[in-house]
Protein backbone atom coordinates (compact mmCIF):
# COMPACT_ATOMS: atom_id res chain seq x y z
CA UNK A 1 0.00 0.00 0.00
CA UNK A 2 1.11 3.26 -1.16
CA UNK A 3 1.08 5.71 1.77
CA UNK A 4 -1.54 9.23 1.00
CA UNK A 5 1.49 11.25 1.78
CA UNK A 6 3.31 9.66 -0.83
CA UNK A 7 0.38 9.79 -3.38
CA UNK A 8 -0.16 13.07 -2.65
CA UNK A 9 3.47 14.43 -3.31
CA UNK A 10 4.24 12.23 -6.12
CA UNK A 11 1.27 11.77 -8.64
CA UNK A 12 3.51 11.58 -11.97
CA UNK A 13 5.55 8.75 -10.14
CA UNK A 14 2.55 7.12 -9.28
CA UNK A 15 0.80 7.58 -12.54
CA UNK A 16 4.03 6.25 -14.32
CA UNK A 17 3.58 3.27 -11.95
CA UNK A 18 -0.12 3.01 -13.52
CA UNK A 19 1.33 3.10 -16.81
CA UNK A 20 4.06 0.35 -16.51
CA UNK A 21 2.28 -1.61 -14.75
CA UNK A 22 -0.99 -1.76 -16.99
CA UNK A 23 -3.02 -0.78 -14.31
CA UNK A 24 -6.34 0.89 -14.79
CA UNK A 25 -7.04 2.97 -11.76
CA UNK A 26 -8.87 6.61 -11.15
CA UNK A 27 -5.62 8.66 -9.89
CA UNK A 28 -7.76 11.90 -10.00
CA UNK A 29 -10.36 10.55 -8.13
CA UNK A 30 -7.97 9.88 -5.57
CA UNK A 31 -6.64 12.81 -5.32
CA UNK A 32 -10.12 14.59 -5.36
CA UNK A 33 -11.31 12.35 -2.49
CA UNK A 34 -7.84 13.02 -0.54
CA UNK A 35 -8.24 16.96 -1.02
CA UNK A 36 -11.94 17.01 0.40
CA UNK A 37 -10.72 14.78 3.27
CA UNK A 38 -8.26 17.19 3.98
CA UNK A 39 -10.50 20.77 3.64
CA UNK A 40 -12.98 18.81 6.02
CA UNK A 41 -10.03 18.12 8.41
CA UNK A 42 -8.94 21.44 8.50
CA UNK A 43 -12.67 23.30 8.60
CA UNK A 44 -13.31 20.53 11.64
CA UNK A 45 -10.42 21.43 13.26
CA UNK A 46 -10.99 25.26 12.76
CA UNK A 47 -15.10 24.15 14.43
CA UNK A 48 -13.43 22.85 17.42
CA UNK A 49 -11.54 25.40 18.66
CA UNK A 50 -14.06 28.04 17.98
CA UNK A 51 -16.48 25.70 19.76
CA UNK A 52 -13.89 25.32 22.78
CA UNK A 53 -13.45 29.19 22.72
CA UNK A 54 -17.26 29.67 22.80
CA UNK A 55 -17.15 26.98 25.90
CA UNK A 56 -14.73 28.84 27.79
CA UNK A 57 -16.54 32.30 27.31
CA UNK A 58 -20.02 31.33 28.14
CA UNK A 59 -18.63 30.32 32.00
CA UNK A 60 -17.15 34.04 32.07
CA UNK A 61 -20.27 35.66 30.69
CA UNK A 62 -22.46 34.17 33.40
CA UNK A 63 -20.40 34.46 35.91
CA UNK A 64 -20.68 38.24 34.70
CA UNK A 65 -23.96 38.29 34.51
CA UNK A 66 -24.59 38.91 31.00
CA UNK A 67 -26.99 35.92 30.17
CA UNK A 68 -28.22 37.67 27.18
CA UNK A 69 -24.63 36.98 25.47
CA UNK A 70 -23.98 33.55 27.50
CA UNK A 71 -27.60 32.55 25.66
CA UNK A 72 -26.18 33.60 22.41
CA UNK A 73 -22.56 31.86 22.94
CA UNK A 74 -24.53 28.82 24.07
CA UNK A 75 -27.09 28.71 20.64
CA UNK A 76 -23.39 29.30 18.62
CA UNK A 77 -22.14 26.41 20.16
CA UNK A 78 -25.09 24.05 19.18
CA UNK A 79 -24.82 25.26 15.86
CA UNK A 80 -21.30 24.74 15.61
CA UNK A 81 -21.68 21.21 17.04
CA UNK A 82 -24.07 20.54 14.49
CA UNK A 83 -22.06 21.38 11.63
CA UNK A 84 -19.00 19.82 13.33
CA UNK A 85 -21.13 16.38 13.49
CA UNK A 86 -21.82 16.82 9.55
CA UNK A 87 -17.94 17.64 8.82
CA UNK A 88 -17.25 14.26 10.99
CA UNK A 89 -19.69 12.04 9.41
CA UNK A 90 -18.42 13.03 5.68
CA UNK A 91 -14.83 12.93 6.18
CA UNK A 92 -15.21 9.55 7.82
CA UNK A 93 -17.36 8.43 4.76
CA UNK A 94 -13.87 10.13 2.75
CA UNK A 95 -11.84 8.29 4.87
CA UNK A 96 -12.97 5.29 4.26
CA UNK A 97 -13.47 5.19 0.57
CA UNK A 98 -9.73 6.91 0.42
CA UNK A 99 -8.57 4.06 2.48
CA UNK A 100 -10.10 1.50 -0.08
CA UNK A 101 -9.31 3.29 -3.20
CA UNK A 102 -5.19 3.47 -2.03
CA UNK A 103 -5.40 -0.20 -1.33
CA UNK A 104 -6.15 -0.72 -5.44
CA UNK A 105 -2.73 1.65 -6.37
CA UNK A 106 -0.30 -1.08 -7.32
CA UNK A 107 3.64 -0.93 -5.48
CA UNK A 108 6.33 1.58 -7.55
CA UNK A 109 8.60 -0.17 -9.43
CA UNK A 110 12.34 -0.02 -8.80
CA UNK A 111 13.89 2.71 -10.96
CA UNK A 112 16.42 0.00 -12.45
CA UNK A 113 13.37 -2.38 -13.20
CA UNK A 114 12.80 -2.91 -17.36
CA UNK A 115 10.15 -1.58 -18.65
CA UNK A 116 7.61 -3.69 -20.62
CA UNK A 117 4.31 -4.72 -21.41
CA UNK A 118 4.36 -8.76 -20.70
CA UNK A 119 6.78 -11.81 -20.17
CA UNK A 120 8.26 -11.10 -23.51
CA UNK A 121 10.26 -7.90 -22.41
CA UNK A 122 11.64 -9.70 -19.13
CA UNK A 123 15.25 -9.34 -19.43
CA UNK A 124 17.40 -12.71 -18.67
CA UNK A 125 20.11 -12.51 -16.50
CA UNK A 126 22.18 -15.50 -16.42
CA UNK A 127 21.80 -19.73 -17.09
CA UNK A 128 23.51 -21.47 -15.02
CA UNK A 129 23.88 -25.65 -15.36
CA UNK A 130 23.80 -26.39 -18.73
CA UNK A 131 27.83 -26.81 -19.50
CA UNK A 132 27.94 -29.50 -19.56
CA UNK A 133 24.21 -31.01 -19.25
CA UNK A 134 23.91 -34.77 -18.56
CA UNK A 135 23.61 -37.43 -21.62
CA UNK A 136 19.94 -37.68 -22.25
CA UNK A 137 17.84 -39.73 -24.44
CA UNK A 138 17.64 -39.33 -27.63
CA UNK A 139 13.44 -39.54 -27.17
CA UNK A 140 12.47 -37.94 -23.74
CA UNK A 141 9.29 -38.87 -22.76
CA UNK A 142 6.92 -36.39 -21.55
CA UNK A 143 6.64 -36.54 -17.67
CA UNK A 144 2.66 -37.23 -17.65
CA UNK A 145 3.80 -40.06 -19.84
CA UNK A 146 6.51 -41.58 -17.89
CA UNK A 147 4.55 -40.89 -14.38
CA UNK A 148 1.99 -43.31 -15.70
CA UNK A 149 4.09 -45.86 -17.04
CA UNK A 150 6.29 -45.71 -13.75
CA UNK A 151 2.78 -45.85 -11.86
CA UNK A 152 4.15 -42.66 -10.01
CA UNK A 153 1.62 -40.45 -11.09
CA UNK A 154 -1.76 -40.89 -11.49
CA UNK A 155 -4.33 -38.54 -13.13
CA UNK A 156 -7.87 -40.33 -13.39
CA UNK A 157 -8.02 -41.84 -9.31
CA UNK A 158 -6.82 -38.03 -8.78
CA UNK A 159 -9.93 -36.65 -11.30
CA UNK A 160 -12.46 -39.39 -9.29
CA UNK A 161 -12.06 -38.23 -5.54
CA UNK A 162 -11.27 -34.80 -6.50
CA UNK A 163 -12.27 -33.60 -9.83
CA UNK A 164 -9.86 -32.21 -12.66
CA UNK A 165 -6.44 -30.23 -11.95
CA UNK A 166 -5.64 -32.99 -8.92
CA UNK A 167 -3.55 -35.93 -8.58
CA UNK A 168 -2.09 -38.76 -6.60
CA UNK A 169 1.80 -39.32 -6.72
CA UNK A 170 2.35 -42.90 -5.81
CA UNK A 171 5.19 -44.86 -4.37
CA UNK A 172 8.52 -43.82 -5.29
CA UNK A 173 6.87 -40.65 -6.73
CA UNK A 174 5.19 -39.66 -3.21
CA UNK A 175 9.11 -40.53 -1.94
CA UNK A 176 10.33 -37.96 -4.60
CA UNK A 177 8.07 -35.06 -3.30
CA UNK A 178 8.43 -35.93 0.59
CA UNK A 179 12.36 -35.84 -0.36
CA UNK A 180 12.33 -32.68 -1.79
CA UNK A 181 10.21 -30.56 0.86
CA UNK A 182 12.51 -32.24 3.65
CA UNK A 183 15.80 -31.77 1.30
CA UNK A 184 14.50 -27.83 1.21
CA UNK A 185 13.65 -27.50 4.41
CA UNK A 186 17.15 -28.90 5.76
CA UNK A 187 18.90 -26.81 3.15
CA UNK A 188 17.40 -23.15 4.03
CA UNK A 189 17.78 -24.14 7.94
CA UNK A 190 21.64 -24.23 6.99
CA UNK A 191 20.85 -20.32 5.33
CA UNK A 192 19.68 -19.41 9.02
CA UNK A 193 15.86 -19.64 7.87
CA UNK A 194 13.09 -20.31 11.39
CA UNK A 195 10.62 -23.14 10.58
CA UNK A 196 7.20 -22.43 10.82
CA UNK A 197 4.19 -24.61 9.68
CA UNK A 198 1.08 -21.74 9.34
CA UNK A 199 -2.61 -22.14 9.28
CA UNK A 200 -3.40 -23.62 6.02
CA UNK A 201 -6.94 -21.52 5.90
CA UNK A 202 -6.46 -17.72 5.68
CA UNK A 203 -8.94 -15.12 6.88
CA UNK A 204 -9.69 -11.76 3.87
CA UNK A 205 -7.71 -9.25 5.89
CA UNK A 206 -4.52 -11.75 5.82
CA UNK A 207 -5.09 -11.82 1.92
CA UNK A 208 -5.54 -7.80 1.93
CA UNK A 209 -2.23 -7.81 4.01
CA UNK A 210 -0.19 -9.59 1.31
CA UNK A 211 -2.14 -7.38 -1.44
CA UNK A 212 -4.20 -10.58 -3.42
CA UNK A 213 -7.03 -8.73 -1.99
CA UNK A 214 -9.16 -6.79 -3.12
CA UNK A 215 -6.99 -7.15 -6.65
CA UNK A 216 -6.71 -10.70 -7.03
CA UNK A 217 -9.29 -12.61 -8.83
CA UNK A 218 -11.15 -14.16 -6.20
CA UNK A 219 -12.45 -16.94 -8.53
CA UNK A 220 -8.73 -17.87 -8.29
CA UNK A 221 -8.91 -18.82 -4.49
CA UNK A 222 -10.81 -21.39 -2.39
CA UNK A 223 -13.33 -19.94 -0.03
CA UNK A 224 -14.21 -22.47 2.79
CA UNK A 225 -18.35 -21.91 2.80
CA UNK A 226 -19.95 -19.23 1.03
CA UNK A 227 -20.00 -17.57 -2.73
CA UNK A 228 -16.98 -16.44 -3.79
CA UNK A 229 -18.37 -13.07 -4.52
CA UNK A 230 -20.20 -12.21 -0.85
CA UNK A 231 -18.73 -9.37 0.68
CA UNK A 232 -15.13 -10.69 2.71
CA UNK A 233 -14.65 -9.92 6.57
CA UNK A 234 -12.07 -11.07 8.75
CA UNK A 235 -14.10 -13.42 9.82
CA UNK A 236 -13.96 -15.50 6.22
CA UNK A 237 -11.72 -18.25 5.59
CA UNK A 238 -10.24 -19.15 2.32
CA UNK A 239 -7.65 -21.76 1.18
CA UNK A 240 -3.96 -20.04 1.01
CA UNK A 241 -2.99 -19.73 -2.62
CA UNK A 242 0.77 -19.81 -0.78
CA UNK A 243 2.09 -19.34 2.27
CA UNK A 244 3.49 -16.25 1.89
CA UNK A 245 0.14 -15.12 3.34
CA UNK A 246 0.13 -16.76 6.86
CA UNK A 247 3.90 -15.92 7.07
CA UNK A 248 3.71 -12.70 6.44
CA UNK A 249 0.72 -11.65 8.68
CA UNK A 250 2.24 -13.77 11.61
CA UNK A 251 3.32 -9.92 12.72
CA UNK A 252 0.48 -8.24 11.52
CA UNK A 253 -0.19 -5.05 13.31
CA UNK A 254 2.75 -5.55 15.57
CA UNK A 255 6.14 -3.56 16.12
CA UNK A 256 9.21 -5.76 16.19
CA UNK A 257 12.66 -4.91 17.50
CA UNK A 258 15.89 -3.86 15.26
CA UNK A 259 17.51 -6.74 16.66
CA UNK A 260 14.78 -8.92 15.46
CA UNK A 261 15.78 -7.89 11.73
CA UNK A 262 16.31 -9.59 9.33
CA UNK A 263 13.98 -11.91 10.44
CA UNK A 264 14.12 -15.08 7.70
CA UNK A 265 10.91 -17.18 7.76
CA UNK A 266 10.75 -20.44 6.01
CA UNK A 267 7.27 -23.26 5.46
CA UNK A 268 6.64 -25.90 3.62
CA UNK A 269 2.49 -25.56 2.98
CA UNK A 270 0.23 -27.32 0.45
CA UNK A 271 -1.33 -24.73 -1.79
CA UNK A 272 -4.62 -24.39 -3.70
CA UNK A 273 -5.56 -22.37 -6.99
CA UNK A 274 -8.32 -22.52 -9.35
CA UNK A 275 -5.97 -21.52 -12.29
CA UNK A 276 -5.70 -25.01 -13.58
CA UNK A 277 -7.19 -25.33 -17.84
CA UNK A 278 -6.74 -21.83 -18.41
CA UNK A 279 -3.09 -21.83 -20.13
CA UNK A 280 -3.89 -24.25 -23.08
CA UNK A 281 -1.05 -26.80 -23.64
CA UNK A 282 -0.27 -26.50 -19.16
CA UNK A 283 -3.15 -28.52 -19.38
CA UNK A 284 -1.40 -31.89 -18.93
CA UNK A 285 0.80 -33.22 -16.31
CA UNK A 286 1.05 -31.40 -12.98
CA UNK A 287 3.20 -28.40 -14.18
CA UNK A 288 -0.48 -26.24 -13.72
CA UNK A 289 -3.09 -28.18 -11.14
CA UNK A 290 -5.28 -27.05 -8.32
CA UNK A 291 -2.88 -28.58 -5.43
CA UNK A 292 0.59 -28.31 -5.14
CA UNK A 293 3.76 -28.20 -2.95
CA UNK A 294 5.93 -25.78 -1.85
CA UNK A 295 8.51 -24.28 0.28
CA UNK A 296 8.42 -20.37 0.88
CA UNK A 297 10.72 -17.64 2.33
CA UNK A 298 9.36 -14.97 3.83
CA UNK A 299 12.34 -12.29 4.79
CA UNK A 300 11.04 -8.90 7.26
CA UNK A 301 14.38 -6.37 6.79
CA UNK A 302 15.47 -3.20 7.50
CA UNK A 303 14.65 -1.14 4.69
CA UNK A 304 18.25 -0.14 4.17
CA UNK A 305 18.95 -4.01 3.91
CA UNK A 306 16.34 -4.75 1.27
CA UNK A 307 18.14 -4.71 -1.53
CA UNK A 308 21.27 -6.68 -0.35
CA UNK A 309 18.43 -9.50 0.91
CA UNK A 310 16.87 -9.66 -2.17
CA UNK A 311 19.70 -10.63 -3.73
CA UNK A 312 20.88 -13.34 -1.12
CA UNK A 313 17.29 -14.04 -1.37
CA UNK A 314 17.75 -15.00 -5.05
CA UNK A 315 20.88 -16.92 -4.48
CA UNK A 316 19.35 -18.99 -1.61
CA UNK A 317 16.41 -19.97 -3.87
CA UNK A 318 18.91 -20.90 -6.87
CA UNK A 319 20.70 -22.47 -4.50
CA UNK A 320 18.50 -25.81 -4.61
CA UNK A 321 18.73 -26.07 -7.94
CA UNK A 322 22.32 -25.75 -8.04
CA UNK A 323 22.45 -29.04 -5.33
CA UNK A 324 19.93 -30.52 -7.86
CA UNK A 325 21.84 -30.19 -10.37
CA UNK A 326 18.97 -28.60 -12.91
CA UNK A 327 19.64 -26.56 -15.22
CA UNK A 328 17.94 -23.18 -14.59
CA UNK A 329 18.11 -19.61 -15.75
CA UNK A 330 17.52 -16.40 -13.93
CA UNK A 331 14.99 -13.65 -15.19
CA UNK A 332 14.03 -10.16 -14.31
CA UNK A 333 10.64 -9.28 -14.12
CA UNK A 334 9.84 -6.22 -16.73
CA UNK A 335 6.96 -3.62 -14.98
CA UNK A 336 4.07 -5.31 -16.71
CA UNK A 337 4.76 -8.92 -15.53
CA UNK A 338 6.24 -7.90 -12.50
CA UNK A 339 2.52 -8.08 -10.73
CA UNK A 340 0.38 -5.97 -8.51
CA UNK A 341 2.83 -5.84 -5.22
CA UNK A 342 6.45 -5.72 -6.30
CA UNK A 343 8.67 -2.87 -6.66
CA UNK A 344 11.41 -5.88 -7.98
CA UNK A 345 10.65 -9.46 -9.12
CA UNK A 346 13.19 -12.18 -10.06
CA UNK A 347 11.91 -15.85 -11.61
CA UNK A 348 14.13 -18.70 -11.68
CA UNK A 349 13.24 -21.30 -14.48
CA UNK A 350 13.97 -24.65 -14.54
CA UNK A 351 14.36 -26.09 -18.11
CA UNK A 352 12.02 -29.29 -18.36
CA UNK A 353 13.78 -30.66 -21.89
CA UNK A 354 10.48 -33.19 -22.61
CA UNK A 355 8.82 -30.42 -24.00
CA UNK A 356 9.22 -29.78 -27.82
CA UNK A 357 9.69 -25.46 -27.70
CA UNK A 358 11.34 -23.74 -30.16
CA UNK A 359 13.27 -21.32 -27.49
CA UNK A 360 14.97 -24.22 -24.85
CA UNK A 361 18.47 -24.20 -25.19
CA UNK A 362 19.92 -26.23 -28.24
CA UNK A 363 17.35 -29.92 -28.23
CA UNK A 364 14.10 -27.67 -27.47
CA UNK A 365 12.47 -27.87 -24.23
CA UNK A 366 10.99 -25.11 -22.51
CA UNK A 367 10.83 -23.05 -19.30
CA UNK A 368 8.83 -23.77 -16.27
CA UNK A 369 8.93 -20.95 -13.80
CA UNK A 370 9.90 -22.56 -10.04
CA UNK A 371 10.48 -19.53 -8.23
CA UNK A 372 9.66 -15.77 -8.26
CA UNK A 373 11.45 -13.70 -6.12
CA UNK A 374 10.14 -10.38 -5.14
CA UNK A 375 10.81 -7.18 -2.60
CA UNK A 376 7.65 -5.35 -1.86
CA UNK A 377 9.59 -2.65 0.13
CA UNK A 378 7.30 -1.26 2.56
CA UNK A 379 4.28 -2.30 0.42
CA UNK A 380 2.75 -5.23 2.33
CA UNK A 381 3.84 -3.64 5.60
CA UNK A 382 2.16 -0.48 5.42
CA UNK A 383 -0.93 -2.93 4.59
CA UNK A 384 -0.29 -5.25 7.26
CA UNK A 385 0.86 -2.79 10.08
CA UNK A 386 4.17 -4.35 10.35
CA UNK A 387 6.85 -2.45 11.81
CA UNK A 388 10.32 -2.35 13.95
CA UNK A 389 11.59 0.50 16.22
CA UNK A 390 14.92 1.21 14.92
CA UNK A 391 15.75 2.25 18.74
CA UNK A 392 13.89 1.63 22.09
CA UNK A 393 13.09 6.01 22.51
CA UNK A 394 12.71 6.24 18.82
CA UNK A 395 9.14 5.76 16.52
CA UNK A 396 8.08 2.96 14.57
CA UNK A 397 9.09 2.89 10.84
CA UNK A 398 7.29 -0.15 8.01
CA UNK A 399 9.73 -2.93 7.38
CA UNK A 400 10.32 -4.07 3.97
CA UNK A 401 8.97 -7.62 2.89
CA UNK A 402 10.34 -9.97 0.74
CA UNK A 403 9.84 -13.79 -0.41
CA UNK A 404 10.76 -16.19 -3.04
CA UNK A 405 9.30 -20.10 -3.38
CA UNK A 406 12.71 -22.73 -2.81
CA UNK A 407 11.32 -23.79 -4.73
CA UNK A 408 8.06 -24.78 -6.18
CA UNK A 409 8.10 -28.62 -6.00
CA UNK A 410 5.59 -29.93 -8.66
CA UNK A 411 7.47 -28.44 -11.45
CA UNK A 412 10.47 -29.60 -9.89
CA UNK A 413 9.64 -32.91 -9.96
CA UNK A 414 8.80 -32.19 -14.08
CA UNK A 415 12.13 -31.41 -14.47
CA UNK A 416 13.80 -34.11 -12.64
CA UNK A 417 11.40 -36.94 -14.29
CA UNK A 418 12.34 -35.31 -17.86
CA UNK A 419 16.19 -33.91 -17.13
CA UNK A 420 17.25 -37.73 -15.16
CA UNK A 421 15.33 -39.74 -17.51
CA UNK A 422 17.74 -43.28 -18.79
CA UNK A 423 16.87 -44.80 -21.74
CA UNK A 424 15.57 -47.42 -20.26
CA UNK A 425 12.65 -45.12 -19.05
CA UNK A 426 13.99 -45.18 -15.03
CA UNK A 427 14.80 -42.01 -13.32
CA UNK A 428 17.99 -41.34 -12.22
CA UNK A 429 17.81 -39.73 -8.25
CA UNK A 430 20.08 -36.57 -7.79
CA UNK A 431 22.49 -37.27 -5.63
CA UNK A 432 21.50 -35.10 -2.71
CA UNK A 433 18.16 -36.82 -2.65
CA UNK A 434 19.63 -40.13 -2.57
CA UNK A 435 19.53 -40.40 1.46
CA UNK A 436 16.22 -39.10 1.52
CA UNK A 437 15.04 -41.43 -0.79
CA UNK A 438 17.06 -44.57 0.03
CA UNK A 439 17.35 -45.00 -3.39
CA UNK A 440 19.57 -43.87 -6.57
CA UNK A 441 16.81 -44.59 -9.12
CA UNK A 442 12.96 -44.67 -9.60
CA UNK A 443 12.16 -47.77 -11.50
CA UNK A 444 8.19 -47.54 -10.97
CA UNK A 445 5.73 -50.44 -9.25
CA UNK A 446 3.39 -52.74 -10.26
CA UNK A 447 -0.13 -50.77 -11.31
CA UNK A 448 -2.90 -52.61 -9.42
CA UNK A 449 -6.61 -53.57 -10.53
CA UNK A 450 -8.16 -55.22 -13.35
CA UNK A 451 -7.21 -51.96 -15.41
CA UNK A 452 -3.53 -52.67 -15.30
CA UNK A 453 -3.89 -55.57 -16.92
CA UNK A 454 -2.42 -55.52 -20.73
CA UNK A 455 -1.84 -51.32 -19.88
CA UNK A 456 1.50 -51.74 -18.58
CA UNK A 457 1.21 -54.23 -15.78
CA UNK A 458 3.87 -56.82 -15.97
CA UNK A 459 2.96 -60.08 -16.06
Amino acid sequence: MLSRQFVREHPDEVRRALETKGADVDLDRILTIDEEWRELKARGDDLRQERNEISSRIGELKQAGKEEEAQDAIERSSELKAELAEIEERAEELETELERALLTLPNIPVEEAPIGDDESDNVERRRENFEPTRRLPEDIVPHYELGEQLDILDFERGAKVAGGGFYFTKGEGARLEHALIQFMLDHHREQGYEDVFPPIPVNSLALEGTGQFPNFDRDDVYRLGGENDAPYDDSDLWLLPTAEVPVTNMYRDEILLDEDLPLKHQAYTPNFRREAGEHGTETRGIVRSHQFNKVELVNFTRPEDSPERFDELVEEAASVLDALGLPYRVLEMCTGDMGFTQAKKYDLEVWAPANDEPDGPERGGRWLEVSSVSNFHDFQARRAGIQYRPERHESAEYVHTLNGSGVAIPRTVVAILEYYQNDDGTVEVPEVLQPYMGTDVIDGSEPVGESAVGAGRRE
